[in-house]
């Protein structure tokens, strides 16, 4: 009877021998992780997603998660009666209106990821970008067809002092990090959680940015059906900035994010569906891997 519960439970022991080497690879290094879309609304990839980063913990991975709130804003501001407008995959973010992602960027998105990974233990810490001057930020505009266009408070990260997240990663923290920005003239600025995410992921010398969207990873060529898109599994710097004027604009943030943290020499840079329950630990820990990575040219 021993001998048949061995057996049914080996595929559980294969999974835990593919990890080694990756676990070994990762072990005291740092990942920077993007965390927005379906897998921060649906309660169950919430768990998951809480799940992984603990045990990534557990592993000896230095985790720092950086976290977006579209979805929430836009309910937020519905509530309120207030349209909300996109231009260049990008928020238009007017003073009414920064004051509400604020609020729920910190108030409400930051202490919701914080509880959920503190649900397994003592582990995770919230952090604004104002905090300690994290992220410094200059307006920024937004590209549609060619040209730039004002998208108002949004703010492009110019500088990054990260001794408060590596000061809760030595302490064996988990950083979590609302991206609201401080302007050098003093104004605060709502800061685009992919883009955010990859500027702290140079500054720390990370390992890999990972950055969880709503879709596979980006597609060779998008024909409306995810079934009937290839996505592509890796591609270099180069081939992403040729690619970059021909993604959609909800793409746009993402893959610069994943350029700009290979150029500024972060080794890896992954595009992940955070639809899919634990994929970081299955992009981290497995063989095959999944999503599309961005290496280096």
């Amino acid at each position: 009877m021993t001998g048949a519960r061995g057996h049914v439970a080996l595929p559980k022991a294969a999974a835990l021998v593919e990890a080694l080497p990756w676990l070994k690879l990762f072990s005291g290094r740092t990942i920077v992780v993007k965390y927005g879309g379906n897998a921060m609304t649906s309660p169950a990839l919430q768990q998951a997603f809480a799940e992984d980063v603990v045990f990534l913990r557990y592993a000896g991975v230095r985790v720092v998660v950086v976290h977006g709130g579209g979805p929430q804003i836009t309910a937020h501001l519905a509530r309120l009666g207030v349209d909300s407008e996109f231009r260049g995959g990008f928020r238009v973010t007017t003073a009414d209106t920064m004051q509400v992602v604020r609020m729920v960027l910190v108030g409400q998105v930051n202490s919701e990821v914080v509880a959920s990974i503190n649900a397994h233990g003592p582990f995770a810490v919230g952090l604004s970008g104002e905090d300690a001057h994290l992220f410094t930020a200059e307006r920024r505009d937004a590209s549609v067809d060619g040209l730039p266009v004002d998208i108002g408070l949004v703010g492009e990260v110019v500088d990054v002092q990260p001794s408060i997240v590596t000061a809760l990663l030595d302490g064996g923290k988990v950083p979590v990090v609302a991206t609201i920005a401080r302007g050098v003239d003093g104004e605060v600025f709502n800061v685009n959680a992919d883009t955010a995410a990859a500027a702290l992921a140079v500054a720390l010398g990370a390992e890999k940015l990972v950055v969880l969207t709503d879709v596979e990873g980006l597609y060779a060529e998008w024909s409306g059906d995810e079934q009937q898109s290839e996505v592509l599994s890796e591609l270099t710097a180069d081939a992403l900035e040729v690619l970059l004027p021909t993604l959609s604009s909800g793409m746009v943030p993402k893959m610069e994010a994943c350029l700009r943290a290979v150029r500024g020499g972060v080794p890896r840079a992954h595009v992940l569906d955070g639809r899919v329950a634990h994929s970081l630990l299955l992009e981290l820990f497995t063989d095959e891997g999944v999503g599309t990575m961005v290496l280096p040219s």
